[in-house]
């Protein structure tokens, strides 16, 4: 293998990371203030379709992405609203929205452009590439980080800056106390409800601004279930980062790996196969996790 090969696997991995990132740290929020959202899946869809809404009607770069995040946000808000303020059941919630925002997108795909399957259009416009001064130039390092975009950089910074906010300020910590016992927070002046719905909504605009890195990163398109299960990869990761922002990181980026490999072996190995790497990746990796925490209950007793 190439160093140049594996350049651009890494590459590709950092890009195929992005929106994973995003997600997961969206779930990794969910889950520190005791919320079971699985409704990530939702949130993204509705984002990539919403962005690339905006962006064929305007133009704006700035305002797709908004749309993007506040669509994804408005999910959210829908899932704060049933479940945390009239305890739904979480299960019901998030599977439901994740069909009907399946359901919507493909129809509103056709209502709003008379298109069925997928939009691509020579108008929209996508999420301007950064390509570094000085490093773009180093061989190795300069490829690694070739045609990323802005948001490519911002998920770390994201993810850096909510560790710093959940363990390093006052607010932070009455934060995980909401998911560590509400009715404790509660006692102490902290309006648990509140701090969830905030915590749910932010994990929509996470997801939602994942979702517009697929729909306007490195392709600028919208096909029906662009997301294609990405939510749920981003549920492991968070698991895998037991729901902490910089573990997450590192979670997020085994299967943005497992996305480049694949991706990288599609002229070797038949795509079908390929595609179903970082599915395959996740239930290993899942199953590995849990018997790493039964072993551990196990030890405690």
């Amino acid at each position: 293998m190439s160093s140049a090969y594996f350049a651009s696997i890494l590459n590709s991995t950092l890009r195929s990371t992005t929106p994973i990132l995003l997600a997961a740290l969206g779930s990794a929020i969910c889950a520190r203030v005791g919320v079971f959202n699985i409704a990530l899946e939702a949130q993204m869809l509705i984002g990539s379709f919403f962005s690339i809404v905006v962006n064929y009607f305007t133009g704006n770069v700035f305002l797709s992405v908004m749309a993007g995040m506040l669509s994804g946000a408005f999910i959210g808000l829908v899932v704060a609203v049933l479940q945390v303020k009239y305890k739904a059941a979480d299960m019901v919630i998030g599977t439901s929205l994740n069909l009907l925002v399946n359901g919507a997108t493909s129809f509103l795909l056709y209502i709003i452009f008379g298109l069925r399957g997928k939009l691509v259009d020579s108008r929209l416009v996508s999420l301007d590439k950064i390509n570094l001064p000085v490093i773009k130039d180093i061989p190795f390092l300069g490829r690694v980080l070739e045609n990323l975009t802005i948001i490519d950089y911002l998920a770390y910074a994201i993810a850096i800056l909510l560790f710093i906010y959940l363990f390093k300020t006052v607010s932070g910590f009455r934060t995980l106390s909401v998911g560590i016992s509400k009715e404790a927070s509660e006692s102490l002046g902290t309006k648990g409800t509140r701090v969830q719905m905030r915590m749910v909504i932010l994990s929509g605009a996470l997801c939602g601004l994942g979702g517009t890195v697929l729909s306007m990163g490195q392709v600028t398109m919208f096909t029906e279930n662009m997301t294609s299960g990405r939510g749920f990869i981003a549920m492991a990761a968070a698991s895998l980062g037991q729901n902490h922002p910089i573990l997450t990181i590192v979670s997020s980026l085994f299967f943005g790996l497992c996305q480049g490999i694949g991706l990288a072996l599609q002229n070797v190995i038949k795509s079908q196969l390929t595609m179903t790497l970082p599915y395959i990746a996740t239930i290993i990796a899942l199953v590995i996790f849990s018997r790493r925490n039964m072993k551990k209950a196990n030890a405690m007793k």
